[in-house]
């Protein structure tokens, strides 16, 4: 599905969606407690469903409600399962080392990018404490054998949710220590991991938790208001663990000058910021290294949508400069990924012509809602499917 977009301020009260990142955490948490566990989640996307089905391959029933989902806990794993990703990074990457504690042999099915997204060291890791990794085809990925209690060290600057699957694999198997070496990147989601163990101790439900609200995505409608909107946002909790909250002090610091930024912690933010950073004083984004690894190389997304719109961008290998730009409007391809389609649609708001999205149905992937609630904030477009 293509959109074109015809720039107008969007105005009105929004309630952002629940985390994605909090609702995989829980979930699988739910999946492995000692009784049944009531999520509420209001909404749910691509990702969090992957979650769900790949707990209802290993045995969980997972049933939706008008609020979110009734969980009923695993109460025996098979002996072979097949877990369809999609295109969920969070998916694989958390239940690969849940499916080695378990002992399952266990068929992974990947779509889009997610299986050129890297899975070292985790692979090396799981190798060396008794699984066996291999590639059957070019979209599957097979785990077998068990892994075995002891140490486990690995490498933190690849990617957190390494760091979030075997700590979830440890609290299966216990008597397991893990040895975070080098630089951790997004420290927050690992915090986040921590958090949502600790509400379920020892695998004690509490009976009933609910999914907060998602800076991430809220980042989009805030960058909205810092480019001259007029939105009501709502359900962003301050006392968060999440790494994205950081966005009202950076969008602070793109009012008042050209800072520099680390995308170390916040890398899902790098492409909304840049279209505040170019409407602004411009920016630049360091430790940019992992954006090239996600739903797409978001480097490279993220200056051709900029260039497309009328903006300026360059990279190094580490990092991303954005030069201060007033949109004309334009062709974005999405590159099928949720947050370039969305970043183009709020920079659509200060747009002189309109602007044309490709692979706009790529908001599915974490906001399925994302344009009946653009249309119902004042957004004007016109949709065509391919």
């Amino acid at each position: 599905m293509d959109i074109t977009i015809y720039p107008r301020k969007l105005r009105g009260e929004i309630d952002v969606i629940p985390s994605k990142s909090q609702a995989h955490r829980l979930l699988i948490c739910a999946a492995f407690a000692d009784r049944p566990t009531e999520l509420r989640c209001a909404e749910t996307n691509q990702d969090i469903e992957a979650t769900a089905n790949c707990l209802r391959a290993l045995g969980a029933q997972i049933t939706a409600t008008d609020s979110g989902y009734t969980v009923f806990p695993i109460q025996e794993t098979p002996d072979t399962a097949v877990l369809d990703c999609h295109e969920s990074g969070s998916t694989l990457r958390f239940m690969l080392p849940i499916v080695g504690a378990l002992g399952v042999d266990g068929t992974f099915v990947m779509a889009g990018r997610l299986a050129d997204r890297p899975l070292s060291p985790l692979w090396e890791e799981m190798e060396r404490m008794g699984c066996s990794l291999s590639r059957p085809t070019a979209n599957t990925l097979r785990c077998t054998g068990k892994l075995k209690k002891g140490e486990y060290v690995i490498d933190g600057g690849v990617s957190s949710q390494f760091i979030t699957g075997l700590l979830f694999a440890h609290a299966l198997m216990q008597d397991c220590t893990l040895t975070v070496t080098g630089k951790l990147e997004s420290k927050p989601y690992v915090d986040l991991t921590n958090a949502a163990l600790s509400l379920f101790p020892e695998g004690h439900s509490p009976g009933n938790v609910t999914v907060e609200g998602d800076w991430s995505n809220g980042a989009f409608w805030l960058v909205a208001n810092a480019l001259g909107c007029e939105l009501s946002v709502h359900g962003l909790s301050q006392e968060t663990l999440q790494g994205d909250r950081a966005v009202l002090e950076i969008l602070e610091q793109l009012r008042n000058g050209k800072p520099t930024i680390s995308a170390a912690d916040i890398p899902d933010l790098v492409p909304i910021l840049s279209i505040a950073a170019a409407a602004k004083h411009g920016a630049t984004f360091t430790d940019i290294k992992r954006l090239r690894l996600k739903e797409s190389d978001r480097v490279a997304s993220v200056i051709a949508m900029l260039e497309n719109l009328g903006g300026t961008a360059t990279a190094t290998e580490d990092t991303l400069t954005v030069y201060p730009a007033r949109f004309t409007g334009g062709t974005v391809d999405s590159c099928n990924d949720h947050r370039i389609a969305m970043s183009a649609a709020i920079a659509a708001t200060v747009c002189k012509e309109p602007v044309t999205i490709l692979g706009a149905q790529a908001v599915s992937k974490s906001y399925p809602q994302f344009w009946a609630e653009y249309r119902r904030l004042g957004g004007n477009y016109e949709q065509y499917l391919r």
